[in-house]
C-alpha cells in the first residue's frame, strides 16, 4: 500500500442535502450519482458522499450508523487572498452554510473561517497572509 489518500468519503443520514450544499454553495461538479453514493470532479484525491447505510452493509459494523458532529472530519478549502476568505465566508453563510467563526487572521500566518455542512462538520477556508517585512 501507497502511505497516500486516494479518497475522502463524508458520510451522511441524508445524500440529498450534502450534495445540494457541496454543489450549490461550494460549487462541486457532481462527477458519478448513485443515488447513496455520489461524488464529486476534485483535482487530486477523489471526494464523495455517502448514506451511512451503504457502508453498514458493505462493512457490518454498526458504528457506521451514528451521526458525526462537529470536528470529526475537516476539509479545508484554501483561498487565493485574505480578502477571498472574507468574501467566500460572507457568501457561503448567506446561501446556507453555518457559520462557526468569521474570518480573523490567525498567529500561525493564515487569514482563516470556519463553517459547517449539514451534517455538522466543521470545516476551514483560508490564505495565507502576506509575509510581513522588518
Amino acid at each position: 500500500m501507497k502511505p497516500q489518500i486516494a479518497l475522502i468519503t463524508l458520510m451522511t443520514d441524508y445524500v440529498p442535502g450534502m450534495v445540494a450544499f457541496y454543489r450549490d454553495i461550494l460549487g462541486f461538479i457532481v462527477d458519478v450519482d448513485m443515488g447513496e453514493y455520489v461524488s464529486f470532479n476534485n483535482e487530486g484525491v477523489r471526494f464523495a458522499i455517502c448514506d451511512r447505510n451503504i457502508m453498514l452493509e458493505a462493512t457490518s459494523h454498526e458504528s457506521y450508523t451514528t451521526g458525526s458532529s462537529g470536528q470529526a472530519v475537516e476539509l479545508a478549502f484554501q483561498c487565493d487572498s485574505p480578502d477571498e476568505v472574507d468574501q467566500m465566508y460572507e457568501k457561503i453563510t448567506s446561501q446556507g452554510a453555518k457559520g462557526i467563526k468569521p474570518p480573523a487572521s490567525m498567529p500561525w500566518g493564515q487569514r482563516t473561517a470556519f463553517f459547517a455542512d449539514p451534517e455538522g462538520y466543521i470545516h476551514e477556508i483560508f490564505s495565507e497572509l502576506p509575509k510581513r517585512t522588518t
